[in-house]
């Protein structure tokens, strides 16, 4: 594993009682929570391994529950992010899943209202560090701990440059970039991590280029 600086060793500052199953679950509830683009009403939360395991002793079941409610991982309201989430009326169902997983540290968030709905699946990989591996049904590697656009669009020919193009009219510089598509010719997934956080007017810029569907952002 690569770590950038000592303070990725040490893991973040949290409410604990551990970086992985707390500081790193919150970031993963953060970031489904940031994906949706606002306060889901419900929840369904799978989780694995150690996860499923632990959840309870080690505060994964209130982290989870304080990033879907909008908490850092230092947040001192986290530790009561249950009662908190009954109280915006946001009903969570935690599932001990048995199916096995690559990472003892994972959980598959669905979340919704009564317009929408999203899912992915993320996993604590240590020192607060998380990667969501699924969005949706398309498998992604995004960190969580970095800006970032994820970008809907027709499978097309010009889908990939316009948007890059915009983005280097406006000297953003990508840190990381991927795509996935379940065929060809229907719908794909543009993952773009980038080095500052995106403006809304360049979001809405995105929007209006060649084959888009939907653009969600995670902000750092």
């Amino acid at each position: 594993m690569k770590y950038n600086s000592v303070f990725d060793i040490i893991g973040p500052v949290m409410v604990g009682p551990s970086s992985s199953h707390t500081a790193g679950a919150a970031r993963i509830g953060l970031a489904a929570r940031n994906l949706f683009g606002k306060e889901p009403s419900w929840a369904k939360i799978h989780l694995y391994g150690s996860f499923a395991k632990t959840y309870q002793g080690h505060g994964t079941d209130f982290a989870l529950a304080g990033g879907l409610l909008g908490f850092e991982t230092d947040d001192i309201r986290m530790s009561k992010a249950l009662d908190i989430a009954k109280e915006r009326s946001l009903a969570i169902d935690f599932i001990e899943d048995s199916a096995k997983t690559e990472h003892p540290n994972t959980v598959r968030l669905i979340i919704g209202d009564d317009k929408d709905q999203l899912e992915i699946v993320g996993v604590s990989i240590g020192g607060g560090k998380v990667e969501i591996t699924e969005l949706n049904g398309f498998e992604l590697r995004l960190s969580g701990t970095h800006p970032a656009i994820l970008i809907m669009h027709n499978d097309r020919f010009g889908a990939i440059a316009s948007v890059t193009k915009i983005l280097a009219k406006h000297e953003i510089n990508i840190g990381h970039m991927e795509v996935n598509r379940k065929d060809v010719g229907k719908e794909a997934l543009m993952v773009i991590e980038v080095d500052q956080n995106i403006e809304d007017d360049i979001l809405l810029e995105l929007e209006d280029a060649d084959h888009i569907i939907q653009i969600s952002k995670i902000v750092s």
